[in-house]
C-alpha cells in the first residue's frame, strides 16, 4: 500500500472509532466529595448561657468562623452537668458540622459518678484542648482562716466540725476537695450546691466555712475582700493571680494538680481532612490575639498547640477515678 493509501486508511478507523463512541450512552461522571466546610458548624455548649464554657465556645466561634470561612453558630443544651448536651455530640452525623465545646465535667468525669451517663470519651473525635484555668479553695469570713496553713491546722485538730461547699455532686470542684481532703488527711463534709450562686450566698452570709470555686467565678469576690483565697489547684501558680500560692507548694499538698478545661470535640469516626482542617482552624485560632485577650480577660490560660489529646484525656480520667473512689462519689 502507497503511502497516501496507508494515511487514508488510517484516517477512516480513527473516525469510524470516533464515530461509534459518540453513539456510546454518557457515562456519569463520579461525583467530587463537597469541600468541608460548606455550610454552618454548629458547636453545642452543655450548659445555659453566661457561663465560662458558655463564653469559651461563644469566643472559639467567632473566630473559628473566620479561619473556615462559614458561620459556627452556638447551640446552649443544658441539664444533667453538661451530659445531655455532649450525648447529642456523641450521636450527631460525624460529618464536622456539629461539635461539642465542653469541659471536664461532661467529657471525662460524668460517667466515672452516674451510671445513667452513656457515653464515653471513645465516642468522642477530640480536636484539641483550648483553654484552662484553676479552681480555687476559699474561706468564709467567719471562718476567720487567713492562710492554707491555718486552714490544715484547724481542720485537722476538728474533725467533723468543718463543711465545704461545691457547685454540685461529681463536679471538678468537688473532686477538687475531695482531693484536698485525702492528700492532707482531714475529715470535712461535702455540701453540694445546685450551682455556684447559692454557693456564694452561703459563704457571703457565713453559713459555711469553705468553698471551692472555678477561679473566675470566685476573683469578684476575692478582690472585694468578701471571701479569702486560701490557693488555687493547679500545681503552678496562676497567671492571672500569681501572688496567690498553688496548694501545691504545701508540702501536705503537693499532689494537688487540678483545675477547669476546655476542648474542642466531635463525634467518633470522623473523616481524617474534616479532623485535619478543624484542628488547623483550631490552632491558628488559638493564636489570634484577640481570642486570647478575651479568655485570659476570664481567667483562663490558652492551651499550649498539638497537645496529645489522647494521653491527656486517658491521664485526667485516671487522676479523677482515683479521687472518685476514694470519696465513693456516686449520683
Amino acid at each position: 500500500m502507497s503511502a497516501h493509501g496507508f494515511t487514508h486508511a488510517t484516517r477512516w478507523l480513527a473516525l469510524s472509532v470516533l464515530g461509534a463512541m459518540a453513539m456510546l450512552p454518557a457515562l456519569p461522571v463520579a461525583a467530587q466529595p463537597e469541600a468541608y466546610p460548606g455550610k454552618p458548624i454548629t458547636i453545642v455548649v452543655a450548659y445555659p448561657p453566661g457561663g465560662s464554657t458558655d463564653l469559651t465556645g461563644r469566643t472559639l466561634a467567632a473566630e473559628m468562623s473566620k479561619k473556615l470561612g462559614v458561620p459556627v453558630v452556638i447551640e446552649n443544651i443544658g441539664g444533667a452537668a453538661g451530659a445531655i448536651g455532649a450525648q447529642k455530640v456523641v450521636h450527631a452525623a460525624p460529618d464536622g458540622y456539629t461539635l461539642l465545646v465542653g469541659a471536664n465535667n461532661e467529657i471525662a468525669i460524668n460517667r466515672l459518678v452516674s451510671a445513667s451517663v452513656k457515653y464515653d470519651i471513645k465516642d468522642f473525635t477530640p480536636l484539641g484542648l483550648i483553654a484552662s484555668q484553676p479552681l480555687v479553695l476559699v474561706a468564709s469570713q467567719k471562718s476567720g482562716v487567713k492562710s492554707i496553713d491555718q486552714f490544715l491546722s484547724v481542720v485537722k485538730q476538728n474533725p467533723g466540725k468543718f463543711s465545704y461547699g461545691s457547685s454540685g455532686v461529681g463536679s471538678s470542684l468537688h473532686l477538687a476537695g475531695e482531693m484536698v481532703k485525702e492528700q492532707a488527711g482531714l475529715f470535712m463534709t461535702h455540701i453540694p450546691y445546685r450551682g455556684v450562686a447559692p454557693l456564694t450566698n452561703d459563704l457571703l452570709g457565713n453559713n459555711i466555712d469553705f468553698g471551692v470555686y472555678v477561679l473566675s467565678s470566685a476573683l469578684p469576690h476575692i478582690r472585694s475582700g468578701k471571701l479569702v483565697p486560701l490557693g488555687t489547684t493547679e500545681r503552678q501558680r496562676s497567671a492571672v493571680t500569681p501572688d496567690l500560692p498553688a496548694l501545691a507548694e504545701n508540702a501536705r499538698l503537693k499532689g494537688m494538680d487540678i483545675g477547669t478545661w476546655y476542648v474542642l470535640m466531635g463525634p467518633a469516626h470522623m473523616p481524617a481532612p474534616v479532623v485535619a482542617r478543624l484542628k488547623k482552624a483550631l490552632n491558628d485560632s488559638l493564636q489570634s490575639p484577640e481570642l486570647r485577650k478575651k479568655l485570659e480577660d476570664a481567667s483562663s490560660t490558652i492551651a499550649p498547640l498539638n497537645v496529645d489529646m489522647p494521653r491527656f484525656l486517658n491521664a485526667e480520667v485516671a487522676k479523677y477515678k482515683k479521687i472518685v473512689d476514694y470519696a465513693r462519689i456516686t449520683e
